[in-house]
């Protein structure tokens, strides 16, 4: 059974926050439907719906609301709030009112009571008899404000007459993980020179002129030696040469090895706690333990 909750939102940031977040949550977005209040807000007197300036009154005619609600919601978007509703199943109901509350739904209730020490004069039954509008829609579903609003439980199968609600909040551990930088190797090259020594044996070459006294006959050899002749001789000497090659002696490179480890996450949630008591000196706390199973009721009022 499709149901209408309705909220309303001081900011249009927070009814816009809430509507992103019943989309994630699987809400289809043209089941969600936002009124944008007055641009400059009015902090006294009341919405005269009468003259409907700005046409909140008008606006809310489609929403099948009690006259009661629509007059508080006239009055809340003319004082610059956001009125988010949304059309859910059943089963996502509970998610709906949690996602309206965390993002800072007003407490309609409240409101109303702050509103009427401002000056409001609220809503009465002659507004609608002036108007002509008794009896002119039903609250087929719909609901208010704050975190359980006032849902019409008559179309849910429940009993009719007025119920007022204390939700049990209880703070939830949501343990994530990100990815932090915890230390960084950087290898690079750069050249360096060294002095080096080598010793090489080298080998040089020298022309000496000997001359020696002979006295002797000269021979036929020696009568060719009246003509023109020359000899010589190159003294030679070795260098050193110098060369270079490169070779690879090392390789230096980085590899990672990927762990893990269990680390324990201890903090603290709150929860809040409701105690009933009756007349009859009955008492039932949400936290309390069933002696007949040892376990501890969620909802046990």
């Amino acid at each position: 059974m499709t149901q209408t909750i309705t909220a309303l939102f001081d900011k249009p940031a927070e009814a816009q926050a809430a509507e992103a977040k019943l989309v994630a949550a699987g809400i289809p977005q043209s089941a969600i439907r936002l009124v944008q209040g007055a641009q400059t807000a009015r902090t006294s007197g009341s919405y005269d719906y009468h003259k409907d300036e700005g046409g909140f009154w008008g606006s809310l005619k489609d929403f099948f609301m009690p006259e009661e609600d629509r007059y508080a919601y006239s009055e809340g978007l003319s004082r610059g709030g956001t009125l988010l509703t949304v059309q859910t199943e059943q089963a996502q109901m509970e998610t709906a009112y949690d996602i309206l509350e965390q993002n800072g739904s007003v407490d309609l209730d409240q409101r109303e009571a702050s509103w009427r020490k401002e000056g409001w004069s609220g809503y009465s039954a002659t507004d609608d008899a002036a108007a002509g509008m008794i009896g002119s829609g039903t609250a087929a579903g719909t609901a208010g404000s704050a975190a359980y609003a006032s849902v019409d439980r008559t179309a849910a199968g429940a009993t009719t007459g007025e119920t007022d609600y204390i939700p049990v909040v209880e703070e939830r551990l949501n343990v994530g993980k990100r990815v932090a930088e915890a230390g960084r190797v950087r290898v690079r090259s750069y050249v360096v020179e060294k002095p080096v020594e080598e010793q090489v044996t080298l080998r040089d070459e020298t022309v000496h002129v000997d001359r020696r006294p002979v006295d002797r006959a000269p021979t036929a050899a020696d009568e060719a030696l009246f003509e023109n002749r020359t000899i010589e001789a190159t003294e030679l000497r070795e260098q050193a040469v110098v060369d270079k090659d490169a070779r690879v002696v090392e390789e230096v490179g980085i590899r990672k090895d990927a762990g893990q480890r269990t680390e324990t996450v201890t903090d603290s949630v709150r929860r809040t706690e409701v105690e009933v008591e009756d007349e009859r000196g009955n008492v039932s706390r949400t936290g309390a333990t069933d002696t007949a199973t040892g376990t501890t009721p969620r909802k046990p009022i």
